[in-house]
């Protein structure tokens, strides 16, 4: 069972197409501090291998991602 995590900031990215989801990540991890966590609700499923390519281009950290009910939620600190 996934570990459940406290973010400092929940933006709701629910029924953006791609690649809006991975646009406003990427807008929404620069108003919170380094070392704070922003969850990030989509319902894209390119988001599934957008968000990792993402951080990975980016430097942040995807610390968990959570599936449920047509949701997902990925919990990202923001690392620089």
């Amino acid at each position: 069972m996934p570990v459940e995590l406290k973010a400092n900031k929940v933006v709701d990215l629910k029924g953006l197409p791609c690649p809006m989801p991975v646009v406003r990540i990427s807008q929404e991890i620069m108003t919170v501090d380094v070392g704070q966590v922003v969850e990030a609700i989509t319902t894209d499923p390119g988001s599934l291998a957008d968000f990792p390519a993402w951080a990975m281009s980016t430097g942040q950290e995807i610390l968990q991602t959570d599936q449920a009910a047509g949701e997902i939620r990925f919990y990202v600190k923001r690392v620089r």
